[in-house]
């Protein structure tokens, strides 16, 4: 949900409602998007510029959590005659002023399971990073391989106390596909069909065009990797997405080097690039994969997708969870009961009512 174009108190009201419906699992992904064309979409509209929409991202997740703190646990009592819980006359009062909202008034959620529900980023930018560290409570990574994602955890724990914040109370999750085989030949054979059939021609195309910031229509897919170069300072050809590599020409002068190495097509060298790391092997060496990245702090864990639905991950948990169990790498059982819990991260309802 985005923090741009949304206001705090409809953002506090619909997330704390979602906490009650699913009894404490709901978490928000804040979105800070970059351009005037996702504006379009909102009554607010218009433009921020990268160090504005941070500001305003950082004033609204201020806002929101102010507003779900208006409540404490103590707020909400039973009455023993009608058997109803009833809330004291206080309850839900809240004021912030800040350069971006100058909002009071009552807000009419109580607590929700979580206190707060998890926060979500995706920052790779240095701002992007900053915000993340200093307040979210878990970051998707879009790095699947040492050492480059070692680095950036070691990164975002760094950023995090600095902040004044301790370095598990921010997990970092990257996300990851899987292929399984009984074999690890069957394994790779499957990988790279299912690859082939995930990125056409047309797929490639446009990917790459935001690399290079051009219209790319008239490229053969199963040729060579362009020639022209990256133009950097036209308008984003492809608008509404968030440009994750930092350098285009750094990045074209890479897919070039990795092409003419493996004699790869433009299309090739898509589907040899723009993987994040799929988990390829058999249930034993895939268990051995996600053990191995997490121990050399690569991830705190993994966020699971599947090429297939909406059975996909069925295999996953029969082949590989019960390996990862015996290893001592995953749970046996729950412990918690919110999301909040299951991921390990600080209990915000005790804080926040030692704090009222």
């Amino acid at each position: 949900m985005n923090a741009t174009f949304n206001e705090p108190y409809e953002l506090a009201r619909q997330l704390a409602s979602l906490d009650h419906l699913s009894d404490g699992r709901a978490a928000w992904n804040v979105v800070t998007s970059f351009d005037a064309f996702t504006g379009q979409n909102f009554r607010r509209g218009g433009y921020l510029d990268p160090a504005d929409r941070y500001a305003r991202a950082e004033e609204t997740l201020n806002a929101v959590r102010a507003l779900w703190d208006s409540w404490d646990a103590a707020d909400l009592v039973a009455d023993k005659d009608s058997g109803r819980f009833l809330a004291r006359s206080d309850a839900g009062a809240f004021a912030f002023h800040g350069s971006q909202f100058d909002i009071s008034g009552r807000f009419t959620v109580p607590r929700s399971p979580q206190g707060r529900p998890v926060i979500l980023q995706a920052g790779v930018s240095p701002q992007g990073r900053a915000f993340a560290a200093a307040n979210a409570d878990a970051i998707f990574s879009p790095y699947g391989k040492l050492p480059e994602a070692a680095d950036f955890y070691r990164d975002i724990k760094a950023r995090a106390v600095a902040a004044g914040r301790a370095a598990e109370d921010i997990k970092i999750l990257p996300s990851a596909s899987f292929v399984l085989g009984d074999t690890e030949a069957e394994a790779t054979e499957k990988f790279h069909a299912i690859r082939n059939e995930q990125v056409t021609g047309q797929t490639a195309l446009i990917l790459l065009e935001q690399i290079w910031n051009r219209d790319l229509s008239g490229y053969d897919p199963e040729g060579p990797v362009p020639d022209i170069d990256p133009d950097p300072d036209a308008a984003p050809i492809i608008q509404g997405r968030a440009f994750v590599h930092q350098d285009r020409f750094a990045t074209v002068e890479r897919l070039r080097q990795v092409a003419e190495a493996k004699k790869l097509t433009l299309r090739e060298v898509v589907i040899d690039q723009f993987e994040r790391g799929p988990l390829v092997g058999t249930p034993a060496q895939v268990a051995e994969q996600i053990d191995t990245f997490v121990q050399n702090d690569g991830s705190d864990g993994f966020i699971l997708g599947s090429h297939l639905v909406p059975w996909g991950l069925d295999e996953f948990v029969d082949k590989v969870v019960p390996l990862l169990q015996d290893r001592g790498a995953l749970r046996t059982e729950y412990t918690g009961t919110t999301l909040r819990a299951n991921l390990g991260l600080p209990d915000v309802r005790s804080a926040v009512s030692a704090n009222a």
